[in-house]
């Protein structure tokens, strides 16, 4: 009897979003440890993408940004959004200290592509095992923030998204003066249907 093959199925529209959203969460904990918004006794150590990585223990914290990843899972999956923007801030200056920001594009397939079984986890696991991984190393060389900092989560929808009132407010994109500011192209990742492309903006002065 020949064996049994196991079909890798292609990733849903919906698997893909949770994967994305997944992937934001790591990486809004990953970037608020390393860049020291929180102190490091807030996080806890938890496995995830085959490596080690940090989350949030404030209750508070938490509670926010699952409130937050909650909606971005709806407009990722209605095709509303397409940049997500955490912004470091200095508590009592309210500058813009860095923009780190993810390009959310839709993947379009190629006309003369064949059916296939689809991108593997394992691999997209990689890709997003690397952009964690290049934001804890970029600590060594992004500028230190010596004052106290916030942070705000910025998301960029089309006009026909359902923004819930009160939640979400029209506010000021956070820039940093084109004079002052110093941009680093970071990895990728893609799924069958979407790509994440990011970057980190920060604030440079001689």
């Amino acid at each position: 009897m020949a064996p049994k093959q196991a079909n890798r199925k292609a990733i849903t529209l919906k698997g893909s979003t949770a994967l994305v959203t997944e992937f934001f969460k790591y990486a809004v904990n990953t970037i608020l440890f390393n860049r020291e918004v929180y102190p490091s006794d807030d996080f806890q150590m938890v496995k995830k993408y085959g490596q080690t990585v940090l989350v949030t223990q404030d209750l508070a914290l938490e509670n926010y940004l699952e409130k937050i990843l909650q909606q971005v899972h709806k407009w990722i999956l209605t095709g509303s959004v397409t940049q997500l923007v955490l912004a470091i801030l200095a508590k009592d200056t309210r500058t813009t200290l860095e923009r780190w920001v993810f390009d959310i594009k839709l993947v379009e397939p190629s006309p003369d592509a064949k059916e296939g079984p689809g991108k593997a986890e394992a691999e997209i696991q990689s890709e997003i095992r690397a952009i964690l991984k290049q934001i804890t190393s970029m600590v060594t060389f992004l500028p230190v923030m010596q004052e106290d900092k916030v942070f705000n989560i910025l998301a960029y929808t089309s006009e026909s998204a359902d923004v819930p009132a009160g939640e979400w407010v029209d506010t000021d994109p956070l820039a940093i003066e084109a004079s002052k500011s110093q941009q680093v192209k970071m990895r990728s990742f893609s799924t069958d249907i979407h790509r994440i492309e990011a970057m980190v903006a920060y604030r440079y002065e001689e």
